[in-house]
């Protein structure tokens, strides 16, 4: 009889210990943290560029509560405070965390190629989401954004309508350098206005920053002074930034200096409405429903489209007064 019951209890362990091993030992990017099957919770690395914008802000948001614990997710989020460096290791922190996707807005369009490898090479698949990269497709799943080339033509295509045929001299402020956003902007816009009699003084990046776009401008201003009759700005804070520095040199912004900007955020859709923007192209940030639709099919296993472009608008000052109170950001 004891026999009996030792054996069956000698069993019982052993079945108990290959249901335990049975349970462990999911591989990254496999599910191993439950991606990818009924509800159990996904596991997404997230690497921001940092927070140098106002868009930014509204993107990452977006991104946050489209990846939150209700919608099924686990996100890990890092900013990397626009440096390429810190942001390819937070990659790697992510590969080794074994998370089930990572979600990347890259900071330059170079310089992926290891990292993404690293993470195919894991079985994690990557989506990029606002910028693109220079690395080969192969190397990420899908990527969602923007039209920046698009947006840059629009910009410039309202540069060239306005300006056209009056020899106006016109001031860039370009974003990040290396960025596809800063990029794109530039040879959308050069298109546009290619073959007019508008002349570029100068062409700098500000950074996609406040601060920069302030400092440049107002270089440009002592280098330049009234001869300036246009700015063009990749991004809203950029131009705001520029605001500061043109009513500090006694001039009117929106009238002795005309200024064009990209973003649509709410304080450049502000200085729209008042007159002191005189047009905006719209970069929509609010990129996080598309970003998690696409890693749940990712993870699952669906085929997937490789690009994915979110439409953008634009807005001269009396569109921007009859919607600046109903704009989500």
């Amino acid at each position: 009889m004891k026999k009996s019951v030792f054996a069956a209890a000698a069993m019982l362990g052993a079945f108990a210990l290959v249901a335990t091993g049975c349970a462990g030992g999911a591989a990254p990017g496999a599910g191993g943290n439950g991606g990818g099957g009924g509800d159990d919770v996904i596991k997404v690395g997230f690497a921001q560029t940092g927070s140098e914008s106002g868009w930014r802000a509204a993107n990452t948001e977006s991104m946050k509560k489209a990846f939150s614990a209700e919608n099924g997710f686990e996100l890990i989020f890092n900013a990397a405070d626009n440096k390429q460096e810190a942001q390819i290791s937070a990659v790697r922190n992510f590969i080794n965390q074994g998370v089930d996707a990572i979600v990347i807005a890259p900071i330059t369009v170079d310089g992926w190629d290891d990292v993404l490898k690293e993470a195919k090479d894991a079985g994690i698949p990557v989506i990029l989401e606002d910028r693109t990269v220079s690395a080969s497709e192969d190397l990420y799943a899908s990527w969602v954004g923007l039209d920046f080339e698009q947006e840059g033509r629009t910009a410039g295509e309202w540069v060239k309508e306005n300006f056209d045929g009056k020899g106006a001299n016109l001031v860039v402020l370009e974003g990040t350098t290396g960025s596809s956003a800063a990029l794109d902007r530039a040879t959308g816009f050069n298109e546009a206005i290619d073959g007019t009699d508008i002349n570029v003084l100068d062409s700098q990046t500000g950074d996609f920053t406040r601060d920069g776009g302030k400092k440049v401008m107002e270089g440009y201003l002592q280098k330049y002074g009234k001869d300036i009759n246009v700015l063009f700005a990749h991004n809203d804070d950029m131009g705001l930034g520029a605001l500061d520095a043109i009513k500090a040199a006694g001039l009117t912004p929106g009238k002795d200096i005309q200024i064009v900007t990209i973003d649509a955020v709410k304080d450049g859709m502000t200085a729209l409405a008042n007159g002191e923007f005189n047009f905006i192209v719209e970069c929509n940030p609010l990129l996080g429903d598309k970003a998690a639709e696409l890693v749940k099919a990712v993870v699952a296993g669906d085929e997937v489209e490789k690009r994915t472009i979110v439409e953008d608008q634009s807005f001269t000052q009396e569109q921007a007064a009859e919607v600046l109170d109903s704009r989500p950001y």
